[in-house]
């Protein structure tokens, strides 16, 4: 029997970053093609923020075409889409930095130049993940885990040391009232407490390194976030 015809080969040699695979919902396979993005998806990867981020989330906070320019033009090994039936369903963001554990001042803002990358730098040992976003529709299919599984390839194959970002801990305004911070992260730790963030993390492979205090205004976290790693496991270090 001849063999079918893969459709995403001619897309192959266009993308820095490309792979073609299933993922389920349900019990169905569903064809997914993870790829880095260029300026041609801009208006869908804001389209994306979009029904992501709906209001009250205010609309400034969205991608915009200066910040997803910059994305492409310095680090398109780290600017990944995924795509199911042709539409983008999702996105993931990082650049390469040169991370101290003792820097005072890490924020969201001050790591990413305000989600610019302007701070990326082409010989940093870590990845810095910016964003990861997902259309709700396909939020079933997994592809959140699966943006990052790309990434972590990603930190191998340009030897990098971690991936490494900070993730929110939307839950924790629930519970402010009785647990510090740190028993908080312990507790989700213990799997007493199930994050809605943390909790994919760590399901991600990711482990902690430090909380972090005033990382990004977000109330429902009380604007702590938890840095969270994976690293490379082909360096010893």
């Amino acid at each position: 029997m001849k063999e079918p015809q893969i459709s995403a080969n001619s897309k192959r040699d266009k993308y820095v970053y490309f792979k073609s695979m299933y993922v389920f919902d349900g019990d169905r396979p569903v064809e997914a093609i993870i790829r880095n993005y260029t300026h041609d998806d801009f208006e869908a990867l804001i389209d994306v923020q979009r029904e992501s981020f709906p209001p009250p989330f205010p609309s400034e906070l969205w991608w915009n075409k200066g910040q997803l320019h910059e994305h492409v033009t310095r680090f398109p090994e780290g600017a990944l889409c995924v795509e199911i039936g042709g539409e983008i369903a999702g996105s993931m963001t990082g650049l390469r930095i040169h991370f101290d554990p003792s820097a005072e001042d890490h924020s969201w803002a001050t790591v990413t130049d305000n989600g610019y990358i302007r701070t990326h730098r082409p010989d940093g040992d870590t990845l810095y993940i910016v964003d990861i976003c997902i259309r709700p529709s396909y939020r079933k299919l997994g592809l959140g885990k699966w943006l990052m599984q790309s990434m972590y390839e990603t930190v191998v194959g340009l030897g990098m040391t971690r991936l490494l970002g900070g993730g929110r801990m939307p839950g924790y305004h629930k519970a402010v009232d009785t647990l510090s911070v740190q028993e908080y992260v312990q507790a989700v730790l213990n799997g007493a407490i199930k994050d809605p963030v943390i909790t994919f993390l760590l399901r991600c492979g990711r482990t902690p390194v430090q909380v972090v205090a005033q990382y990004l205004e977000d109330e429902d976290s009380c604007n702590y976030a938890l840095l969270m790693e994976w690293r490379n496991p082909f360096i010893r270090q």
